[in-house]
């Protein structure tokens, strides 16, 4: 079962499978989109993450449920959610979880992600901001139906987004590095970017990396891990560090040539 697909089925055995399906696909593009440039379409996928939310939100406190297709009231949802009782639904539900889509939404409505209005551009703060949120949000669905800590549902949606990588594809564990401009250390960093927590073996890395590459893979990942810091070996794998991931977006690695 892949990690998409075991979420997915923590998650329906108690909320609408059709609008959780939403929700994954829309937080799915929103950071494809993030990772390939497209600023303003992250923007957008996380306006269509928000519908998918409040409707999850809507079933889980017991109101009329808003059917995909109609125009969803969002303004009403986050009012009968503050107004519910204390200690009927968690604070996530009542509270946290409709601020922090109200800010998404705000952002997709207002500075011009979804139309044009006054001439104000999507940039990276936006939807680095945007990008967050969403990741925080599936978190929380994650955390409450899942019965697992916030760290762990941070790390799931973590792994569900490194993985996701549209730079990479996958024949049957084969990865293969979809540019081949990219030299050793990067093609590398990718690679460990495509596999998130979960790391590499050197055999695994070995057996991935470009022919030319092989002669040398040991001194280019002690490089990564001494020298740059952007990976870490903990003995038997290598993983990359935030300082690793942030360089791959920031330079749009990712990106197939």
């Amino acid at each position: 079962m892949s990690l998409r697909a075991g979420i997915r089925a923590g998650l329906v055995t108690s909320l609408d499978p059709r609008v959780v399906d939403e929700l994954l696909d829309a937080h799915e593009e929103a950071k494809r989109n993030y990772y390939l440039g497209g600023l303003r379409l992250s923007a957008v996928e996380g306006g269509r993450l928000c519908e998918a939310a409040f409707r999850l939100l809507e079933q889980i406190a017991g109101f009329p449920r808003t059917p995909l297709g109609k125009q969803l009231n969002a303004e009403r949802v986050i009012t009968q959610l503050a107004n519910t009782a204390p200690g009927t639904q968690p604070d996530s539900v009542r509270l946290h979880i409709p601020r922090a889509l109200r800010l998404v939404y705000d952002i997709r409505n207002n500075r011009d992600a979804a139309h044009l209005a006054d001439n104000i551009d999507p940039n990276l703060q936006d939807a680095t901001l945007v990008v967050g949120v969403i990741d925080w949000v599936l978190a929380e669905f994650i955390r409450l139906y899942h019965n697992v800590s916030a760290n762990k549902a941070q790390e799931l949606v973590e792994e569900t987004v490194t993985r996701s990588a549209p730079i990479v594809q996958d024949f049957k564990g084969f990865l293969k590095v979809l540019n081949p401009n990219l030299k050793a250390g990067d093609h590398c960093l990718v690679l460990l970017y495509h596999r998130g927590v979960a790391g590499a073996t050197f055999a695994e890395l070995e057996s991935w990396v470009r022919p030319a590459m092989r002669t040398n893979l040991g001194k280019t990942l002690k490089r990564l891990v001494d020298e740059k810091d952007m990976v870490h070996f903990d003995g038997q794998r290598y993983i990359i560090t935030h300082l690793g991931q942030q360089e791959v977006e920031r330079r749009h690695l990712v990106k197939p040539a």
